[in-house]
C-alpha cells in the first residue's frame, strides 16, 4: 500500500550555495512538499532519474561544474526526464538570460530574490499543468494501444473470414489448397517487384499488397456454384458445359457481395477479392471473360492473379491433364505476354521466375511435380 506521504509532491532543488538553499527547502516544507537537494549540475542529472522521479526542478543557473542551461539541456534530452518540468531560480535577470533558460527548455524563471508566495503558486501552477499532461498523454497511450488491438483484432477477422469462404470453395473445387497457397505466393512476389514500378507503384503499397495476397484465395470462390458434372467432369468441357463454368467468376463477385451486404459496408478490405474473383479470366487483348476486358481497363490484382493462376495450372497435375515442366511453362507465359497477360506483369515474372519454381517446389501436391524430370533430378542429387 502505497504511503500518504508518497502522494506528497517531490521537489528537486539544485543550487550549489547552501544559503540559497535553506530558505527554498524551508518554504517548500511548510507548504506540505517532499525535497531532494543536489549541489552540483551532474548530481543533479543523477538525483533527477532516481525513483520515484521528481514532480519538479527548482534549478540554478550559476554552478561551477555545469551550468543550469546545460543540466537542462540534458535533462530534456533524457526520454527519462524530459517531462519533467524546470523552473530556473536565479539572480540572472537579464532578457537574454531568460531567454536562453526557456530555449534550453524550462518553463519558468523566477529570479532572485524569490517572493515564497509567488514560488509556490507558480509550482502549483505547473504540478496543475503537469498532471494535466500527464492525463493525456497516458490517456493517448491507452488510445493508441486500444487502436492497435482493435486493428490487430479486425485484421484476425478478416483473415477468418477469407480462410471460412476459401475453404468452403476447396471442398467443391478438384483443385487443391497448395493451389491456394502457391498462387497468393507468387501474387505477393509480382506485386512486391513491380512496388517501384512507375505505372503501378501508387497501387501496390504494402497495405494494399497484404490485402491482394490474403484475398488470392478466393480467386475461384465462385465455382462453389458450378454443378459437380462440370466442375469433377475428367475430360474436356463441352461448348455448353464451358459457357457455365464461365459463369463461376460471376457467382464469385455475387458471393463477396452478399458477404459485404452482412458486414452493411459497400467498399471492405474485399475489394481485391471482388476484383480478382471476378476478373482474373480476362486478358490483356480483350478476349477473356466476363466482360472482354483489355489492357489497364482490368484491374490490377486480376492481372497479377491471371498470371499466377496460368502459371500454376500449366505445372500442376489435374483429372483432365498432365502437368508440364516449368520451363515449358514459361515459355507459355513468355508467349502470353500482350495477349492473354499485361507485358510489364509478365516482365516481372521472367525475372522472379526462379523464385516461382522455389514456391511451387515449397508447396508441391504429393502426385504433381513442378519442374522437369531434369530439374527434379538436379534439385535432388545436388547437380
Amino acid at each position: 500500500m502505497q504511503s500518504i506521504d508518497s502522494h506528497r509532491p517531490l521537489i528537486l532543488v539544485v543550487d550549489d550555495a547552501p544559503d540559497s538553499i535553506e530558505p527554498i527547502v524551508d518554504c517548500l516544507h511548510r507548504a506540505d512538499f517532499r525535497t531532494r537537494i543536489a549541489t552540483s549540475g551532474s548530481r543533479a542529472l543523477q538525483l533527477a532519474g532516481d525513483k520515484p522521479l521528481p514532480d519538479l526542478i527548482l534549478l540554478d543557473v550559476t554552478m561551477p561544474d555545469m551550468d543550469g542551461y546545460e543540466v537542462c539541456r540534458q535533462l530534456m534530452n533524457n526520454p527519462a526526464t524530459a517531462s519533467i518540468p524546470v523552473i530556473f531560480l536565479t539572480i540572472r535577470n537579464e532578457e537574454t538570460d531568460e531567454q536562453r533558460g526557456f530555449d534550453a527548455g524550462a518553463v519558468d524563471y523566477i529570479t532572485k530574490p524569490i517572493s515564497p508566495p509567488l514560488v509556490l503558486t507558480r509550482i502549483r501552477n505547473h504540478l496543475t499543468l503537469k498532471t494535466a499532461s500527464d492525463f493525456l498523454r497516458d490517456r493517448n497511450s491507452y488510445l493508441e494501444h486500444e487502436v492497435t488491438r482493435r486493428t490487430r483484432e479486425l485484421s484476425l477477422i478478416q483473415d477468418a473470414t477469407i480462410v471460412a469462404m476459401a475453404s468452403l470453395a476447396e471442398t467443391r473445387d478438384n483443385e487443391t489448397g497448395n493451389h491456394i497457397r502457391r498462387t497468393q505466393s507468387y501474387l505477393r512476389a509480382l506485386a512486391r517487384h513491380l512496388q517501384t514500378h512507375p505505372r503501378y507503384a501508387a497501387e501496390l503499397t504494402d497495405e494494399n499488397i497484404d490485402l491482394m495476397y490474403k484475398s488470392a484465395p478466393l480467386h475461384d470462390i465462385g465455382k462453389v456454384g458450378i454443378p459437380d458434372r462440370i466442375l469433377l467432369k475428367p475430360g474436356r468441357l463441352t461448348p455448353t458445359e464451358f459457357e457455365v463454368m464461365k459463369t463461376h467468376t460471376t457467382l464469385g463477385r455475387d458471393a463477396i457481395n452478399r458477404a459485404e451486404a452482412l458486414f452493411g459496408v459497400s467498399a471492405s478490405f474485399l475489394r481485391f477479392a471482388k476484383e480478382i474473383a471476378y476478373s482474373h479470366q480476362e486478358k490483356w487483348d480483350g478476349s477473356g471473360y466476363p466482360l472482354g476486358l483489355a489492357g489497364e481497363r482490368i484491374p490490377l490484382s486480376a492481372r497479377l492473379m491471371a498470371v499466377a493462376d496460368v502459371y500454376d495450372a500449366l505445372i500442376s497435375k489435374r483429372v483432365y491433364k498432365p502437368a508440364i515442366s516449368h520451363a515449358d511453362a514459361v515459355e507459355i507465359m513468355r508467349e502470353g505476354s500482350g495477349k492473354h497477360f499485361d507485358p510489364a506483369i509478365i516482365d516481372a515474372f521472367l525475372v522472379l521466375q526462379g523464385e516461382f519454381l522455389a514456391i511451387a517446389q515449397r508447396f508441391a501436391d504429393r502426385d504433381t511435380d513442378p519442374a522437369s524430370e531434369a530439374e527434379r533430378l538436379r534439385l535432388v542429387f545436388g547437380g
